[in-house]
């Protein structure tokens, strides 16, 4: 069942990282952005100001959280650099922390399949409970999830992790289990949830970092 009375929320995953350009698990692992992710990161700043400006809101306005790891924190300070300094301060929160991958956490994906880690989008509704040792499943991940967005008091964004955009598509739009585990979490975007519905708006990306042009569709 989707969440329709919650306040806006822009989210943003963090950029690229040299472990997922690798295809390797990071979970808790504190790795971070690469280049190619720095430029995502800068893009999705002017992007997301776009987007305020379009709709007349005001960024002090909001409230800002990231989760406490590098990759997240580097990515909010470059968004953020879109707008003034005088921005009200970003809050970290640990329930943003992505899932844990235990014991598989630094391993190839491709090498992880014959331990149960299927890959995305050969999952079935299964795998939002499967755990893997020391780690978490996405259930456990939704039960940190589901207090955080039910209370926040006035729009917000958020940086986290694609793991975290999964939940956040679950427990907000209500989308299936198995829709969830296996929805592609791109770096270059800002998700728009609004009344348990996300737009997805994308930036692109030169080597540099710049922008040139941003779309939307409703996914």
């Amino acid at each position: 069942m989707a969440l329709n009375n919650l306040p806006d929320i822009y989210f943003i995953r963090h950029g690229e990282t040299d472990w997922n350009a690798q295809g390797r698990y990071q979970g808790r692992q504190d790795i971070p952005l690469n280049a190619r992710g720095r430029g995502q990161a800068d893009a999705n700043g002017p992007l997301l100001r776009g987007l305020l400006e379009r709709d007349q809101l005001i960024a002090d306005d909001f409230s800002w959280f990231v989760s406490p790891l590098l990759r997240t924190r580097e990515t909010m300070d470059r968004v953020r650099s879109a707008f003034e300094p005088t921005l009200v301060k970003a809050e970290i929160d640990e329930r943003l922390i992505e899932i844990s991958f235990g014991k598989f956490e630094g391993y190839l994906q491709r090498d992880l399949v014959k331990d149960g880690i299927i890959k995305q989008g050969e999952r079935d509704a299964e795998f939002w409970h499967y755990r893997p040792e020391g780690g978490e499943n996405y259930e456990q991940v939704a039960n940190r999830i589901r207090p955080f967005v039910t209370s926040l008091e006035k729009p917000s964004v958020v940086v986290a992790h694609g793991g975290i955009a999964r939940v956040f598509r679950h427990v907000i739009e209500g989308i299936s289990h198995a829709e969830a585990v296996n929805w592609p979490t791109p770096q270059n975007t800002v998700l728009h949830f609004s009344g348990g519905k996300m737009t997805m708006y994308e930036s692109e990306v030169s080597s540099g970092g710049g922008v040139f042009s941003s779309s939307s569709s409703t996914a």
